[in-house]
């Protein structure tokens, strides 16, 4: 959370590749396994966004092609994509709702696959079952009402969105070079490379929202004449002092249910992670008799806890 769509698009699609040569190199063929795969993306109000889509199909699809020798069907990126949380602001709430729906108008006009719109209050708790309701006929209307919608791919060819398409395409080149250059994903994760791009990029974001070069209405710009800055007062989703409790003793009686089963568990899944095994399996073992807080310790004990470096 926090990269730029550049970074986000490179990012995703380089560790998408290097899922690919790990399957090859166990001795799969492309086609068996390449059409199952699926991407993630998060939208936004930058204009990259807007053909954030079909860049990653026609790099995908180019790649998969010439370097894979992957048939058509595997060619074909399919990718979900959910509006941006990040967008969402405690003050002037009822706002977040406008930024979604043209942040959702654009994923369509995109052709995603599918496509989450988040709820207008996700910026402060938990969404009500209203605030869901909302979101959802945001998609819901412009699919079934919105005329244009209609009409598949409705930008291509304007302009704007094939000279989008080519920058886009350029610049997330230029980062697989740079992430080449590192030794490719695993060896750019080891310098904490990607963390830290999205550790500057999300600060830059913040920076620029405090200062007001980015405008956001109702929040740095355009503010009401009798707005104190503050967010506005909305009921927050807590969990009752009797469910708290409730689960507390859930959770004890588990513990002492598994007390003599879950030190192996946990021992055996440490140390696959010593030997650099697949922990999945050990993990799939563990969770039926270790709680989440259980296992998280006993990573923390063999592989080290992660720090934000500044």
């Amino acid at each position: 959370a926090g990269a730029n769509p550049i970074s986000q698009l490179a990012f995703t699609l380089s560790n998408g590749f290097t899922f690919v040569e790990a399957y090859m190199a166990r001795g799969m063929h492309i086609d068996d396994f390449a059409p199952n795969l699926s991407f993630f993306f998060s939208n936004g109000m930058d204009p990259e966004y807007t053909v954030l889509g079909r860049v990653a199909r026609r790099l995908w699809a180019v790649a998969m092609r010439d370097k894979y020798g992957a048939n058509e069907r595997s060619q074909k990126l399919k990718y979900h994509i959910q509006t941006s949380g990040r967008s969402l602001h405690a003050q002037e709430i009822d706002f977040n709702d406008i930024r979604t729906t043209l942040q959702a108008l654009i994923a369509i006009y995109d052709n995603c696959n599918s496509l989450h719109t988040n709820a207008y209050d996700e910026a402060i708790t938990t969404p009500t079952d209203e605030s869901v309701r909302r979101a959802l006929a945001i998609q819901l209307i412009i699919n079934r009402e919105w005329g244009l919608a209609k009409n598949e791919n409705p930008n291509q060819g304007s302009f704007i969105i094939d000279e989008l398409t080519d920058l886009v395409e350029e610049a997330v080149l230029q980062e697989f070079e740079r992430i080449a250059e590192r030794g490719g994903v695993l060896g750019a994760m080891e310098t904490g490379y990607q963390r830290g791009k999205i550790q500057e990029e999300s600060m830059l974001y913040e920076e620029q929202k405090h200062d007001g070069t980015l405008p956001i209405i109702g929040v740095n710009t355009f503010l009401p004449r009798q707005s104190t800055g503050a967010p506005q007062k909305i009921e927050l989703a807590r969990s009752t002092e009797e469910e708290k409790q409730s689960q507390l003793r859930r959770l004890e009686d588990f513990h002492a249910r598994n007390a003599a089963h879950a030190p192996a568990m946990l021992a055996a899944l440490q140390q696959a992670v010593i030997n650099d095994q697949n922990v999945f399996a050990k993990l799939m073992d563990a969770v039926r008799v270790c709680s989440l807080g259980q296992i998280t310790e006993a990573l923390f004990a063999v592989g080290g806890q992660y720090r934000r470096s500044m």
